[in-house]
């Protein structure tokens, strides 16, 4: 049998794996447990009922966290009118392109967070599904990332915006921040998301659609939320 670290019985003494906690206990409990040398990232992960392989099922989205996500993130732009490639650069895009870009990319270079795209842009970074898609990269319309406006999409990113897409098998993990931000700001954050995702369910979907509800630091415990009570804190 392996022997437990000094951590993870730290864990153990404050995580009861069988016990649901609110929300305001789950974020007060992550920034306990988040112990390592780095400063941890908080996630949420839900588990939606809904089927995925179904297209009017499916849940994506775009929401901007009141505070952030505590992390510097990395755009680039796809884009080859002056202004545009102009406002982009301002606003604080890592890189901006057109061809040369998209050449790039097929290349397999994808040292970044997130990509934007003008809608005369797409014809070509449509090829580059294969390279982004499995990543979560892709430009999208519905998440905000194909715009004439690149330059305001690129500052609402750099902001704190993020997009949430279910997985295969009907879950959404996404970050609401560091293990250093406040209580407050963990839940403000928290309850935006939430909010956000439960605004998005499809018209499709029949029965119950948040069927979990965890939270955890990088290195930490995952803390079980109960669902029901969940949905009434934030409504």
């Amino acid at each position: 049998m392996p022997k437990l670290t000094k951590r993870k019985k730290t864990f153990q003494e404050k995580v009861d794996p069988a016990k649901t906690y609110t929300l305001n206990e789950c974020v007060g409990l992550v920034k306990e447990c988040a112990t390592a040398k780095f400063n941890e990232t908080v996630e949420l992960a839900l588990l939606l009922g809904v089927d995925p392989r179904h297209a009017d099922q499916m849940v994506r989205g775009a929401v901007s966290l009141p505070h952030g996500t505590g992390k510097s993130v990395r755009v680039v732009v796809f884009c080859k009118q002056e202004a545009q490639v102009k406002g982009a650069l301002e606003a604080g895009a890592e890189e901006v392109g057109a061809e040369d870009l998209v050449t790039k990319v097929q290349g397999g270079w994808t040292d970044f967070d997130a990509a934007v795209a003008s809608p005369d842009m797409m014809a070509l970074v449509g090829r580059l599904g294969k390279v982004l898609g499995p990543r979560g990269l892709m430009p999208s319309p519905k998440a905000g990332t194909v715009t004439p406006d690149v330059a305001q999409a690129v500052k609402e990113i750099k902001a704190g915006k993020i997009e949430f897409r279910v997985d295969k098998n009907a879950n959404i993990h996404v970050p609401i921040g560091k293990a250093t931000f406040t209580q407050e700001q963990l839940e403000e954050n928290a309850v935006t998301v939430i909010k956000a995702i439960l605004k998005a369910k499809p018209s499709a979907c029949k029965g119950t659609y948040l069927k979990a509800a965890c939270m955890s630091s990088t290195m930490g415990p995952g803390l079980k939320m109960d669902p029901p009570a969940l949905v009434a804190q934030v409504s």
